[in-house]
């Protein structure tokens, strides 16, 4: 009996060959299935053949070390897995070696050493950048940020190879491929970084020309993944609030329009560059395209990353240069200003202009924070008052956000208790209504900002709500309040809420915050 040896099958309609092998016995548990079906992508049946044997020799491998069991790749071995890579970018980047943006020499030699100094304690980064050295802080930041992300990287690719080539490792054989993975991509980016400046390099690429180039920042995709459905998913997982809900749809919403389709698997790198060169060209601010559409973006891509939901992140390094230049920035009120403000404030029988901006002033609060205060958030612990800033009373921007802050006595003595006490239970404010996103803060942005314009403070440069948030950490150091506590009570800090309860943490905070001299 003649025993009929598998070929690639056509598909009764379309006439695209497919691969069918049944998996043996032995290893179908481990493989998670009985029957291997999928598409040769062709038509063309001598094509049709070269594939199916070379995907059955990988079959063959996979099961091999399926029935091998787990175990460590050597160092040798992942050099030779990785080396793929070293081919792919050569043979890519050979004719235009200069467009090599990919990988990053510069950090790419360091990713795994550890740093020559110890990362800069939160204490010693807030005295940096309260003494203004912000350009130090940013360099170092955006470094480790560059780097973290070639890390993550490398470790997505060497998941595909170990896909690919139907390895079977432990945690330390993937840690061995993902190190291989970034010597390979940086010995490909110096010998292209070579060649762009003209030298002879010889080269010899172990991928036939014939052969379609492999992408290197996405694998294969079999189904689409709808823009929408992927953020809802994320947003449901990170609970996000309601604003930015609205705002990072609307967001996916534009780039949809932008590139044409809605299918996170066929987003590619190019697609997301050209979407950001066109809100450049339509005159969006930097930061604006930099903060909020490609960090939406980038956030939810990466999630996707993590949860398999697509194979990589095309948004990931995309970004755009933000230089501030003089004369823009928000700027904190001169001491002029902020007397004609609390001036004006004093005349006022509405309390929402009567109070807010006294306590902003007083505080260096955030303005939805103090607009959301309820009766029960002031309160007094020994001989001090204070305002206690809660998660339960509505939204707040982090963990270190919730704390406690003594009450200043210019507050005090302007009569700000007495109103406390005339207010019923709840919204310490109930003229501010929430906004469609459950803010107070939103409403009270917009009662207050046109206010202030009125009083002819019609500066750009001047935030109504923020500025008094300037003007607070400006009177810090003018006054040389300690940075940790001045950090912790403006929110800023990595304490805990714990840590602000108690009489002795309330007195050293009213210590400093009694530095602050009242405005007459």
């Amino acid at each position: 009996m003649v025993l009929a040896m598998s070929r690639p099958t056509p598909h009764r309609k379309t006439g695209i060959f497919w691969l069918r092998k049944r998996v043996p016995t032995d290893v179908a548990a481990l493989a998670g299935r009985t029957m291997e079906y999928y598409s040769l992508k062709t038509r063309d049946p001598d094509e049709a053949k070269r594939r199916y044997a070379e995907e059955i020799v990988k079959l063959e491998a996979r099961w091999a070390s399926l029935r091998a069991g787990p175990r460590q790749l050597s160092e040798r071995e992942a050099h030779e897995v990785a080396s793929s890579l070293y081919d792919v970018m050569l043979d890519h980047y050979r004719d235009y070696p200069s467009d090599q943006t990919l990988w990053s020499t510069d950090v790419g030699g360091d990713l795994w050493r550890a740093p020559e100094k110890p990362r800069r304690s939160v204490l010693e980064r807030t005295n940096k950048l309260l003494s203004g050295e912000f350009e130090e802080i940013k360099r170092e930041d955006e470094r480790e940020d560059k780097k973290r992300r070639l890390r993550e990287w490398c470790a997505r690719q060497a998941d595909r190879l170990i896909q690919e080539r139907g390895l079977v490792t432990d945690e330390a054989g993937r840690w061995e491929l993902t190190r291989a993975v970034s010597a390979a991509m940086q010995r490909a980016s110096l010998t292209l970084e070579r060649m762009g400046r003209g030298e002879d390099v010889e080269l010899s690429s172990a991928i036939p020309q014939d052969r379609p180039m492999p992408r290197l920042d996405t694998v294969k995709q079999s189904d689409p993944v709808d823009f929408g459905a992927l953020f809802q998913a994320y947003a449901a997982e990170r609970n996000l609030p309601p604003r930015t809900r609205y705002e990072w749809a609307r967001t996916f919403e534009k780039l949809a329009a932008s590139v044409g389709h809605k299918d996170a698997a066929r987003l590619t790198t190019d697609e997301v560059i050209k979407w950001k060169d066109a809100m450049v060209a339509d005159g969006l601010a930097a930061k604006t395209i930099r903060d909020g559409y490609l960090a939406a973006v980038r956030a939810v891509l990466k999630w996707a990353v993590q949860n398999r939901r697509i194979a990589s992140n095309p948004a990931d390094g995309v970004t755009i240069s933000v230089r501030k230049k003089a004369g823009q920035g928000i700027r904190g009120y001169t001491d002029q200003e902020a007397i004609r403000l609390l001036s004006a404030a004093a005349q006022e029988s509405d309390p929402v202009r009567r109070w807010i901006p006294l306590i902003c002033c007083y505080t260096g609060a955030r303005l939805n924070e103090v607009c959301q205060l309820r009766k029960q958030d002031v309160e007094q612990f020994g001989n001090i008052w204070a305002l206690h800033f809660r998660a339960e009373a509505g939204p707040i921007k982090n963990t270190n956000s919730e704390r406690s802050v003594p009450i200043h006595s210019a507050l005090i003595s302007s009569g700000f208790l007495e109103y406390v006490k005339s207010v019923s239970p709840g919204p310490l404010f109930p003229s501010l209504q929430p906004d469609k996103f459950g803010k107070r803060g939103g409403t009270g942005t917009k009662r207050l900002g046109a206010w202030v314009r009125s009083l002819g403070l019609i500066d750009t440069r001047l935030n109504p709500s923020h500025s008094w948030r300037h003007r607070f950490m400006t009177l810090a150091r003018r006054h040389e309040l300690k940075a940790d506590i001045t950090i912790s009570m403006t929110g800023h800090g990595t304490r805990s809420t714990a840590d602000f309860y108690g009489e002795s943490e309330l007195a050293a905070m009213q210590r400093e915050i009694e530095k602050i001299p009242a405005l007459d």
